[in-house]
């Protein structure tokens, strides 16, 4: 059976190189010119995903990466992979999604399954994608919904043994969607109908976002307290039932925690519903680089004028290169701001705005810790006496105490 994964971003890329691993015929689909010709020639920017195996299913054709809409053709299922991003204005940003509907409905010229994965507000397929594709004289189509749940870098957690929520407009189209994933998915769980599905992905992530909202609370309230709200998360996780620790940060990077929730008080505000406890935790996370830069500068006197510091891992989370909505950024921003020379050293990020990654250096007023790969050798601060604080989130210790 061949399909298509139109989009080969995380998300898109991940799945095709699991389909195909099963023995499905992947065309992978990609606008993105620059994109398909490094994966054309086994290179990918996706963690977890071997180049030997790679390689080999580019070989045999398992799967095949093309910007060429015309080489989808004949594909029984079509997957819907492309980003769902927030516009300038800081809302839900669909335009990749009517875009690749639109070039499906306009395009495509036989009968197809299909399923959307790109993570948005309950209603996306029903009142969105299907309206769309439904104006296509060409063919007739049946929809799923089975929204992703790629964690990258995530050793533990993958395509395979993370369970999959399904569900179709109809049953044959629950049936159809449900026999593709279970080739390479170990779990499915059939949800009671698609915008059920749709919105367990974008409350699993509001859910996330609240809590470390929370626990960022109780770091501002627990430094005039005097102690760390780590370390009172440490304490209430010896609690063996009722509780689950999230750890403070100066806010929540990636394509998920950040966007979702936005998505899911949109559309309940769209409907007369005013999602306050979702607009408080985006709220609070996206002001805590304004206050850790703050307090960094009481720390120094109150001015940073002058001062030389240094950010070890700008990008979102450990082990990964993404950049999207990193609060590193924010916290860069808001130093500059303050005074401070900033500079940073990220071996898997390398590049950021015409920027380059600079080595450690020993001899900065300060060094912050956000996201420290594990290739980061941090000994030459340890050696020196940096003065370095921790801000990286959970319970690692890497030689200074957490900051929050």
């Amino acid at each position: 059976m061949q399909i298509a994964v139109l989009g080969q971003g995380y998300v898109g890329l991940s799945l095709s190189i699991a389909a195909a691993s099963s023995g499905f015929k992947v065309i992978g689909y990609d606008y993105d010119r620059e994109l398909i010709v490094k994966l054309s020639n086994a290179v990918t920017h996706v963690p977890g995903i071997s180049k030997t195996d790679f390689s080999h299913l580019l070989k045999s054709r398992l799967y095949f990466p093309t910007t060429n809409f015309n080489d989808v053709q004949g594909s029984e299922i079509l997957v819907i992979a492309v980003p769902t991003p927030l516009g300038k204005d800081r809302n839900p940003d669909l335009s990749n999604i009517i875009e690749v509907s639109t070039k499906i409905a306009e395009n495509f010229n036989s009968n197809a399954l299909i399923v959307n994965e790109s993570t948005s507000y309950p209603g996306t397929l029903r009142n969105i994608i299907m309206p769309i594709l439904e104006n296509s004289l060409n063919c007739q189509f049946e929809y799923a919904s089975a929204p992703e749940r790629i964690d990258p870098g995530n050793n533990q957690w993958n395509i395979a043994n993370t369970p999959r929520v399904i569900c179709g407009v109809t049953e044959s189209a629950t049936k159809k969607a449900i026999s593709f994933y279970s080739k390479f998915c170990t779990t499915i769980f059939q949800a009671a109908s698609v915008e059920v599905a749709e919105a367990s992905k974008i409350f699993e992530n509001t859910f996330r976002q609240i809590n470390i909202a929370l626990v960022n609370e109780l770091a501002i309230i627990a430094n005039q307290l005097g102690f760390l709200a780590s370390d009172a998360i440490t304490a209430a996780s010896t609690k063996p039932f009722g509780f689950m620790p999230f750890y403070p940060s100066i806010g929540v990077g990636g394509h998920c925690i950040p966007v979702d929730p936005t998505y899911l008080s949109y559309i309940s505000e769209s409907k007369g519903v005013e999602a306050r406890f979702i607009n408080l935790a985006t709220s609070t996370n996206r002001s805590m680089a304004k206050y850790v830069a703050s307090r960094i500068s009481q720390d120094f006197g109150g001015s940073l004028a002058g001062k030389q510091i240094q950010i070890v891992g700008i990008a979102y989370k450990p082990e990964v290169s993404d950049m999207r909505e990193a609060p590193s950024v924010d916290l860069m921003a808001e130093l500059k701001n303050l005074g401070a020379s900033v500079k940073w050293f990220d071996p898997v990020v390398k590049i950021y705005e015409n920027e380059m990654s600079r080595e450690l250096d020993s001899t900065v007023d300060l060094g912050i810790i956000l996201s420290p790969h594990k290739e980061i050798d941090l000994s030459i601060w340890r050696q020196s006496g940096t003065r370095v604080i921790d801000l990286s989130p959970g319970i690692d210790n890497y030689g200074w105490p957490k900051y929050l």
